[in-house]
């Protein structure tokens, strides 16, 4: 695509909250076909499609509303009220939390459409001081203590695809074992996903997890990528919604962006996603940068949305009990247990199994009603198992 086209598209399409862009100068409002669009994606990912797609479509006008997924989700959930057409994002549960609620309709292609993959991973600024981590157990190293970066799963949709991740490949409990212990290595929890990488960019931290394209997109930032294995392939979504004034121009942009054209741009600098049309991925595989080479050559574990959204809400809400809300005591404990981990002895190991445990199974999770007083009481489980695990390194630091 022209990169003036780009660059024109981007000034329309821009604003602090809704992107608004009449693409086709020679169409008036009154004449023109409006799509709107509510994504979690960033300008730059949206723009060169968009732009593509309307330079193809004169007739129609594009408006687009950038939120994050889980606030998107609560939007439709209440009632599409601004009459939005398309749903777009990287979160495949969310498309399940909709379609099991009513709120998506079928454009011909069923509830929902994956369009491209991704997978998760971390990210550091080259060069890396020493030798970066090459598997997730690598992260809990205690010499990376104050040194990682995430965001939290109830403002990142992709953040709760990532602790989803580690679940389905580690089970409920090995996965939220090593979530906890990955508490004690975290610098900050961020608001967003981007803030991830723009803490990576700055220094503040040295390592973030995140998902490839967002990593990939900032490649000429000085940012390397490495993906988690397993190599779990992620789908990435778009859906036409209830009460959608222009189901058939939907059904065109979703058909556009499975097509050739759409499939090709996805492999641009500004979006950096894996086509699922397995013969463009084939045809240009010259063409992905050495990370997604390397990662497509790998055998591939399918991620389980079904799973994911039928425990969308407890997962998000435990890990704010269990690592958000306690995080920075949950993270000098960790300090104070490696501390004292030259002891070896088995009280030691004691309190690294308080500290790992989650009380909650994934049964009672799922079963235990969504309200004030389920968040009251997995608090409560969270304060008593970080109390004794307090109380056992008071002891143990005072036989020191």
């Amino acid at each position: 695509m022209p990169n003036a086209l780009i660059r024109a598209s981007r000034r329309l399409l821009c604003g602090l909250s809704v992107i608004a862009a009449m693409l086709a100068s020679s169409v008036t409002a009154a004449g023109a076909r409006e799509l709107l669009v509510l994504t979690s994606y960033d300008t730059d990912v949206v723009t060169p499609l968009v732009a593509a797609f309307v330079s193809a479509h004169p007739d129609v006008s594009v408006r687009v509303l950038n939120k994050n997924t889980n606030a998107a989700v609560d939007e439709l959930l209440g009632g599409n009220e601004r009459h939005f057409d398309l749903f777009w994002a990287s979160a495949p549960e969310a498309f399940e939390v909709l379609a099991q609620a009513g709120r998506l309709a079928d454009l011909g292609q069923g509830l929902h459409t994956d369009f491209a993959y991704s997978a998760v991973g971390w990210t550091w600024r080259a060069p890396f001081n020493g030798t970066p981590p090459q598997d997730w157990n690598d992260l809990l190293d205690p010499a990376l203590a104050g040194r990682v970066g995430m965001s939290h799963p109830m403002r990142s949709g992709t953040t709760h695809s990532l602790i989803e991740t580690i679940l389905q490949d580690r089970g409920w409990d090995a996965g939220w074992a090593w979530l906890l212990q990955l508490a004690g290595q975290l610098n900050t929890i961020s608001a967003r996903s981007f803030g991830v990488l723009e803490g990576v960019e700055r220094g503040s931290f040295t390592l973030g997890l995140t998902i490839d394209f967002l990593a990939l997109t900032r490649a000429d930032r000085g940012l390397v990528f490495r993906y988690g294995r397993p190599l779990i392939i992620i789908p990435a979504r778009i859906a036409g919604l209830q009460g959608g004034r222009n189901p058939e121009t939907a059904q065109q942009f979703v058909e556009f962006l499975l097509g050739p054209e759409g499939q090709n741009l996805l492999l641009t600098p500004e979006i950096r996603r894996i086509p699922v049309d397995a013969g463009i991925r084939a045809e240009l595989a010259d063409s992905f940068r050495p990370e997604v080479r390397a990662a497509l050559q790998f055998s591939w574990s399918r991620y389980d949305p079904v799973l994911a959204s039928r425990r969308y809400w407890e997962v998000k809400e435990l890990f704010e009990a269990f690592i958000g809300r306690d995080f920075l005591r949950r993270r000098d404990l960790w300090r104070r247990w490696h501390a004292l981990s030259g002891q070896r002895g088995p009280e030691l190991a004691r309190l690294r199994a308080i500290l790992t445990r989650m009380p909650v199974s994934e049964f009672q999770a799922r079963t235990a009603p969504r309200d004030r007083a389920t968040l009251l009481a997995w608090a409560a489980l969270s304060h008593a198992l970080l109390d004794r695990a307090e109380a056992g390194l008071a002891a143990l630091e005072a036989r020191q």
